[in-house]
């Protein structure tokens, strides 16, 4: 980096971040629960310490309405679950399951998950998930997509060796493009022997609106990934 030129920010990999405007029950949820959910908004963050108990830590990069991120806290309590996702809309619906399941051990990120992770220590995470992130599927905007060398680099950073990055999406172009950065990285391996591996969703997955409406240009295609042991 040149000194005293600034490094540009990363191109913004979301769309819109609000749409429809928010109920009052929702908009009540995001001035009275989603305080206490989020992380610090400044400095390391240590995961395991942003939910008493916690055995481990796992992070869902655009949770889209929650879903997925509610049944994966539910079905593991013991585990904090970090959930990023900058529309609004997502984040109150979220905070929606989060009080009707009663639970205790989900943190919401409100913005850009790059930021949170930057601030996540080496090997601090257990699983990350990407579940059907926007496509951007204009070629021209192909640059925006999440999943990138960088973003490969910096998942196989957070997670522990063994760890699992989860990648789903309904975009043929977009799969080979996952695919290509994954076998890149070295510190990951792709352990899938039979189309079965990547056509079927994985036993523990949970449905998510986004998922249903079958909006992409194919069947959802699922790239389970593993961090290598240094």
């Amino acid at each position: 980096m040149t000194p005293g030129v600034e490094t540009p920010p990363p191109l913004r990999s979301f769309g819109r971040i609000r749409s429809r405007t928010l109920k009052p029950r929702q908009a009540s949820l995001m001035e009275t629960l989603l305080p206490s959910l989020r992380p610090p908004a400044e400095g390391p963050i240590d995961p395991l310490r942003l939910a008493p108990g916690a055995r481990d830590a796992w992070l869902e990069i655009g949770f889209g309405g929650g879903e997925h991120m509610a049944a994966q806290a539910a079905a593991h309590p013991d585990i904090v679950i970090l959930g990023a996702e900058p529309f609004l809309n997502g984040v109150a619906s979220a905070l929606r399951h989060v009080e009707e399941m009663g639970l205790r051990n989900v943190r919401i990120h409100d913005g850009d998950a790059r930021d949170l992770m930057a601030r996540l220590p080496d090997a601090g995470l257990g699983r990350i998930f990407v579940l059907f992130p926007d496509p951007w599927q204009k070629a021209r905007h192909h640059k925006r997509r999440l999943v990138s060398p960088a973003f490969a680099a910096e998942a196989a950073r957070l997670l522990r060796p063994g760890g699992r990055l989860r990648l789903a999406t309904d975009w043929a172009d977009y799969a080979d493009q996952m695919l290509r950065v994954l076998l890149a990285e070295p510190r990951f391996e792709w352990s899938a022997q039979r189309a079965a591996d990547w056509r079927e969703a994985p036993a523990d997955h949970v449905v998510t609106r986004y998922e249903a409406k079958r909006l992409g240009d194919c069947a959802p295609i699922w790239l389970d990934v593993f961090r290598r042991p240094d």
